[in-house]
């Protein structure tokens, strides 16, 4: 899932990293509206906030929503940093380090709110802001990695492009276009897995509360191993491979010199 970039990418690849990272950005959204009544997933609302506390001048609010979508640009900028700079190095560190800073943001999100969160109204907004820029750091990492392909966090743009790709399969040529087609069931893969994270938090809110963070994590957590587990393995089969030729090398020796004595 982490492991290619860009154009080398499969449908596979770009379907297994979407449905996981979305159904992770499902949870994280719906978790933060139940317990801070605001989205954290995406910003659209919140240019929508900051424009009506612009009109009204309340500088306080201005400054906090500003910094909410702030923070959300930096953690997609900060992704990128990784990716382009320490991808022709090591492409698997460098998809890895963004989920690693998201995990820590929303471990951290998870800890506070769980032991020390007293629903202070500076407490909320940090909290939030904390998981806007991991938001980022998730959506600039699929959108890096796949060539803009996947992003996880919001389905606006993705609702929009399925409405168009449904539109084009009224003609037979592009029902029979095999790019169109993969392109439409990452999308619906992307969709289904979000709104099942949605509805995963929702039944697990009253359960879980902010442990719901956790969970979150662990799914993470597995798009992370699950590259290094492939790693592992293809190196173990590699290694295998080169000693069953060593050991044919050695016997191919032993029976050219058996046969030039015998001669």
């Amino acid at each position: 899932m982490l492991r290619k970039y860009s154009n080398s990418r499969s449908l596979s690849d770009n379907i297994k990293l979407g449905s996981l990272s979305a159904f992770a950005a499902g949870m994280v959204n719906i978790g933060s509206l139940l317990l801070f009544f605001s989205f954290s997933s995406n910003v659209t609302g919140h240019y929508a906030i900051l424009a009506a506390e612009l009109v009204k001048g309340n500088l306080y609010q201005i400054a906090v929503v500003f910094s909410w979508i702030f923070l959300f640009f930096l953690g997609s900028f900060v992704s990128n940093l990784f990716v382009i700079h320490i991808n022709a190095k090591n492409s698997y560190i460098a998809h890895s380090i963004p989920l690693f800073l998201e995990i820590i943001c929303l471990v951290t999100v998870a800890v506070y709110g769980e032991y020390y969160y007293r629903e202070t109204l500076a407490e909320t907004e940090i909290l939030l802001a904390l998981m806007l820029f991991a938001m980022g750091l998730q959506n600039g990492l699929t959108a890096s990695i796949s060539n803009f392909a996947v992003k996880t966090t919001h389905l606006t743009g993705t609702t929009t492009d399925l409405g168009v790709l449904f539109s084009m399969f009224t003609k037979k040529e592009f029902r029979t276009n095999e790019t169109l087609k993969g392109r439409a069931k990452l999308l619906v893969c992307i969709t289904l897995s979000y709104l099942s994270g949605a509805v995963t938090a929702g039944f697990t809110y009253t359960h879980l509360n902010f442990k719901m963070f956790y969970m979150v994590s662990l799914v993470l957590v597995i798009i992370i191993i699950y590259d290094l587990s492939k790693l592992k393995l293809k190196l173990y089969w590699h290694h295998r491979k080169l000693i069953r030729l060593r050991i044919e090398d050695v016997i191919l020796i032993e029976e050219s010199k058996e046969k030039s004595v015998a001669s």
